[in-house]
């Protein structure tokens, strides 16, 4: 006998409905929850297997804003935007000159092979031309013995008087056996070659020298001590610049009785088209912003101090507006790395509402490279800024204030980036009425990357003292390196003429800026 389902109640129906409710609305959270897990687990596989460019599919750059299924109005073609469609995207480079392999300037040895037959009987063979093979020879690096040797004299006509004696040369410490080259050599391993102490070491014994790890630790401490000054000179030329980026890094080191290494930071302060400078502090906040600018005095007040402004551009970190929210003198500036950095980083999520974002920071960025490569000063800067970025500028943030209303999960990676790009926007479009300022904080961030490098290798600092040591050294050779100096060469001959000099002024003129400076003066004055 056939058994039929009785009919439901309203009352029962009613239960249904609010059961079926309920558990959609449990799938619905079980599903944004799964999406921001895979989320965090495809950054994970990035940052771990991924390739370090942030590349897009040109053809995606090109799909207009349509996101998932909405019915908004597609945006207008980026070709009537004003003049900054013009330029093109893939703008063809001039290629290279390439160096020739064997370099011009290496000294030759010349090596003659005869055949066999000829040496038996040279006379019997007249030489009529030549083939000439090209090779890199390389010797291995040596050291010598230096012997100072100083005689001692006495009068003839008074052989009882106290002999006389040439004083020993200025040194960087009584009974030190580097030389400054040696030092310089020890310091270009470590902080440009990157190799930790104990690599050079071994380097070294293979050469025949016994050099202890901590006896080379001790030498670059020696050389960070005098360098101090040429230090100060750099942070003083810091704290006068009106415009800088500032950012920072972690640095892991050891603290005695914590059986953990702990972590600092590495403050940088970077001018653009001039010099960085580093700064240690052991932690993030406010205080370690406050060390890059100089201790006020009882004589400057809030007024005098709003005649100098600092521009300050950074990251959306919190500490900085934290720090600048009682400092009217303070400006800061947004970088739109950061933003196109954390919209990138949600292109799966979105695909075609991300290209057409990505697309807009694009013409930004091409307007900024047309500028740099015609080598414009800050006022033609701002003038084609207004003229051209600025219409872009408006329309993307018409475009992201738009999907904040929408329902986008706010802890996916969408969410995060509208949400980022917005609490940076006043001091993202800033750059638009200053043309000193640039688009970005990635100079700063390119001054960092060898200090992250050099941290693969040697892991961490010996202790926290140890990292106001090395921001010194940092700082000396970044300068070099950013001037194309040679660091061994620069460090050689400063810390040769530094226990020499009385002057501290003369000492802090010493700057890679200011050594090269000299060093260009000096090879143009015409010989007398």
């Amino acid at each position: 006998m056939l058994c039929f389902p009785q009919p439901m109640d309203d009352d029962e129906r009613q239960i249904l409905l609010q059961e079926i409710a309920k558990r959609d609305a449990i799938i619905e959270r079980q599903a944004a929850e799964i999406l921001v897990l895979r989320q965090m687990i495809d950054a994970l596989s990035r940052r771990v297997f991924g390739v370090s460019s942030e590349k897009l599919d040109p053809a995606q750059l090109e799909l207009m804003l349509g996101p998932d299924g909405s019915k908004k109005a597609p945006a207008a073609d980026p070709a009537d935007h004003g003049p900054a469609a013009d330029i093109k995207d893939h703008k063809k480079r001039s290629r290279k000159t390439r160096a020739p392999r064997i370099p011009d300037h290496l000294p030759v040895v010349r090596e003659q092979l005869d055949p066999p037959e000829v040496r038996l009987n040279p006379n019997g063979y007249r030489r009529i031309g030549e083939e000439v093979r090209e090779q890199i020879g390389f010797k291995p690096a040596e050291f010598y013995r230096i012997q100072l040797v100083r005689p001692k004299y006495v009068r003839i006509d008074n052989p009882v008087a106290k002999p006389v004696i040439a004083p020993l040369p200025p040194s960087l410490q009584e009974r030190c056996i580097a030389t400054p080259g040696l030092i310089a050599e020890v310091i270009d391993n470590r902080f440009v070659c990157h190799l930790p102490y104990y690599r050079q070491s071994e380097m070294f014994a293979r050469l025949g020298v016994n050099l202890h790890r901590k006896t080379l630790c001790d030498w670059t401490l020696l050389a960070s001590d005098w360098l101090a000054i040429i230090y100060r000179a750099i942070q003083y030329e810091h704290w006068r610049c009106p415009y800088r980026q500032i950012d920072e890094t972690p640095i892991r080191y050891l603290e005695p009785g914590s059986g953990n290494a702990q972590q600092g930071y590495l403050w940088t302060s970077n001018i653009p088209g001039g010099s960085v400078f580093f700064h240690w502090h052991e932690g993030r906040d406010a205080m370690a912003i406050d060390a890059l600018f100089e201790k006020p005095t009882p004589a400057l007040t809030d007024e005098s101090a709003r005649e100098f402004i600092h521009i300050i551009q950074c990251d959306g970190y919190s500490a900085y507006p934290a720090w600048a929210k009682h400092k009217p003198w303070i400006k800061l500036m947004g970088c739109h790395a950061h933003m196109r950095r954390k919209f990138f980083e949600a292109t799966e999520q979105s695909p075609r509402l991300v290209a057409w974002i990505l697309r807009q920071i694009a013409h930004l960025y091409q307007i900024e490279q047309r500028l740099r490569e015609a080598k414009a000063g800050p006022a033609l800067r701002q003038s084609v800024r207004a003229a051209e970025s600025r219409i872009i500028h408006q329309r993307l943030h018409q475009a992201i204030t738009l999907l904040a209303k929408r329902r986008i999960l706010p802890k996916s990676r969408l969410g995060k980036a509208i949400k980022y790009a917005l609490r940076q926007w006043p001091q993202l479009e800033l750059y638009l009425t200053d043309g000193r300022v640039e688009i970005d904080n990635n100079l700063v961030e390119n001054a960092i990357r060898p200090t992250k490098l050099g941290a693969k290798n040697w892991l961490f600092l010996g202790n926290a003292e140890s990292g106001k040591k090395c921001a010194i050294l940092y700082t000396i050779v970044e300068n070099c390196r950013r001037l194309g100096i040679h660091t061994r060469e620069y460090l050689e001959d400063v810390l040769t003429r530094l226990p020499a000099l009385k002057d501290a002024r003369v000492a802090a003129s010493l700057t890679p800026a200011k050594w090269l400076a000299a060093r260009s003066a000096k090879a143009a004055r015409p010989a007398a």
